[in-house]
């Protein structure tokens, strides 16, 4: 993460300077490259990345927007703890998948998957409109074309589950796709690599039956199973890991 002197900060950081900082330092902070470090001062990162303070001084306010950084008297600005970082933050989220892969934060992606979707199958088999309908089938049908190799299935797979979080009716649970979005992308991935096989597409058509049917506890049902048999297959590795160390 450290610049050289030669190095062109518009290069490093792209056109938007602000912006190309905030995303370097804080992809360095979340896959912790500051560990046991001292966070530098403004006037040390400008000097770093070649920067003007005013840059530096937004990039910093922005992180400490995010809950990634506070400033503390004799201190200066150190780095939270993951408890105070804005976890629904969609830059924060993009910075976790560059974190090295853990079980113990695919596990409580899933956990929290597993408290909010099954929940929000049950609303959408209430209150999906037509519109939502058709979202739903779209993107289910694309995951059964990604299966015959057309398309890309785990973008499917998103789409369909976001489509579910639409279909709710309810704002506070689209307010969640981003972190169902990159838990996905995880979790996808890693139950491909164990199960070898690509996600279920008989298990997300019986939700989207029984939201399409109006049954509400069916869909509940149905996306819990899901969400849970990730849960288990997490449950497995941990235990295997265990037993391997």
């Amino acid at each position: 993460m450290h610049v050289d002197k030669e190095t062109d900060a518009s290069a490093l950081l792209g056109r938007n300077l602000t912006v190309g900082l905030l995303d370097h330092l804080g992809k360095a902070i979340v896959t912790g490259f500051y560990d046991n470090k001292t966070f530098p001062t403004e006037a040390q990162l400008a000097d770093q990345y070649k920067v003007s303070r005013s840059v530096t001084r937004e990039a910093v306010k922005m992180l400490t927007a995010k809950g990634l950084l506070t400033a503390r008297p004799r201190q200066g600005t150190v780095i939270q703890s993951t408890l105070h970082w804005n976890l629904l933050d969609k830059d924060v989220l993009r910075w976790l998948l560059e974190r090295k892969f853990s079980l113990g934060l695919l596990r409580q992606f899933t956990e929290l998957r597993i408290a909010i979707e099954p929940k929000g199958a049950e609303l959408a088999a209430q209150y999906a409109t037509y519109e939502d309908l058709n979202r739903m089938k779209a993107a289910f049908e694309r995951m059964a074309a990604a299966e015959d190799g057309h398309g890309d299935p785990t973008l499917a797979d998103i789409d369909f589950h976001i489509s579910i979080l639409f279909a709710s009716g309810n704002p506070f649970y689209y307010q969640f796709q981003e972190m169902i979005r990159t838990a996905l992308q995880t979790s996808i991935k890693f139950t491909t690599r164990i199960n070898q096989v690509t996600p279920n597409l008989p298990a997300h058509e019986n939700i989207m039956k029984a939201i399409f049917d109006r049954d509400p506890p069916r869909a509940f049902a149905a996306m819990h199973l899901i969400v849970n048999d990730v849960l288990d297959v997490i449950h497995e590795q941990q235990r295997q890991n265990a037993l391997g160390n």
